[in-house]
């Protein structure tokens, strides 16, 4: 996980502790993949890429923020791996874990779907 990610966690947290309608992040291709799976499970209400920049479109329901808690799970100094087994065992009903896999960024969904595990860098609440 690089910086990049880093600092897209940071930004849509204050972003909707703040109440914005919209964040804006650097264009990178990795940050593209983790805002598709986002988008994809109904966390943000969309983004919009240029060329200097990706526009983040924030989502409420009712006022209240639809992502109230995004994490690092593995991080540069600990890194963390789930078997197939370990992402079964995992109760994510109200919440997403997006991986990192052989076949690309995913959710816990689509890794179980997929019968592939990964290193878990993001939690979605």
């Amino acid at each position: 996980m690089n910086r990049h990610i880093c600092n897209l966690i940071s930004n849509i947290n204050n972003g909707q502790l703040a109440k914005k309608s919209f964040v804006v992040q650097a264009p990178k291709k990795s940050i593209k993949k983790v805002l598709n799976v986002l988008w994809d499970e109904g966390f943000i209400s969309g983004y919009k890429v240029s060329i200097k920049s990706i526009k983040i479109y924030l989502k409420y329901k009712n006022g209240v923020p639809a992502i109230t808690l995004m994490k690092n799970i593995s991080k540069p100094s600990l890194k963390v791996y789930y078997s197939l087994n370990q992402l079964w065992k995992t109760h994510t009903e109200n919440s997403l874990i997006i991986l990192s896999t052989n076949k690309g960024i995913m959710s816990d969904k689509e890794c179980k779907k997929k019968n592939l595990g990964g290193e878990p860098f993001i939690l979605v609440k």
